[in-house]
């Protein structure tokens, strides 16, 4: 039983400060209270939607507490790139010589796990863009990601079922449940851009869902 303590805790001690840094963050237990979890909403822009080849171009996030989006503490970086899809430019407007300050890829997962910490990430289709990330901090030698994650495509699609209006096979794009809304699609296509507009979104479907979900635990179980 020690022997596997001590192997545990070396392979802990192999891994770069930053990593643990995040990783201590999990000693302190989620909030029950809504109002009292830090979200971060969250998006990525990338150079196409194959998680072996492409690449992540931006990060963009911003942050909820207190039922509030806290614009002040928003969270972006550009990333060098060594491969290019022009079919993806159309989309995400981001072209390989724009001057952007970019960053190497460890560099924009070191100031995202330090931007992240322990905070319920939010997401829209929140797979593509978790798997976007484990993919990059793999390739660089790093554990998945640790956070809990809401996705609000599921979370719109639990509104409907509330309401009884369902179509059970119908992926809802962030477009839909925004225009459904009457939210501004500013900046759309952007990583900072979609974080802001899907924080929105997530705003709307907190308030939808609280006679339903008063509490982290209950959104935790919200699944397709």
């Amino acid at each position: 039983m020690i022997g596997k303590w001590f192997k545990k805790k070396k392979v802990h001690d192999d891994l770069p400060y930053f990593w643990q840094n995040y990783a201590s963050s999990f000693e302190e237990k989620l909030p029950e209270k809504i109002s009292e979890v830090r979200f971060v909403v969250f998006d990525t822009e990338t150079t196409g939607f194959d998680f072996e080849e492409d690449r992540i171009l931006s990060i963009g996030a911003v942050r909820i507490e207190n039922k509030s989006i806290e614009i002040s503490d928003s969270f972006e970086v550009f990333l060098d790139q060594d491969r290019f899809n022009p079919d993806t430019v159309k989309i995400h407007g981001i072209i390989q010589n724009e001057k952007f300050e970019k960053i190497s890829e460890l560099g924009a997962l070191k100031k995202f796990l330090n931007y992240i910490q322990n905070s319920v990430l939010v997401a829209h289709h929140a797979g593509f863009d978790i798997k976007m990330i484990n993919k990059a901090l793999s390739r660089n030698g790093l554990p998945k990601l640790k956070n809990k994650v809401l996705d609000t495509a599921v979370l719109y699609r639990k509104t409907r079922i509330i309401t009884n209006f369902i179509d059970r096979d119908k992926v809802y794009s962030l477009d839909e449940i925004a225009e459904a809304y009457n939210i501004d699609l500013i900046d759309r296509h952007t990583a900072s851009g979609d974080a802001y507009i899907t924080a929105l979104v997530f705003m709307k479907l907190l308030s939808r869902l609280k006679g339903h979900g008063p509490n982290l635990k209950d959104l935790l179980k919200i699944r397709k």
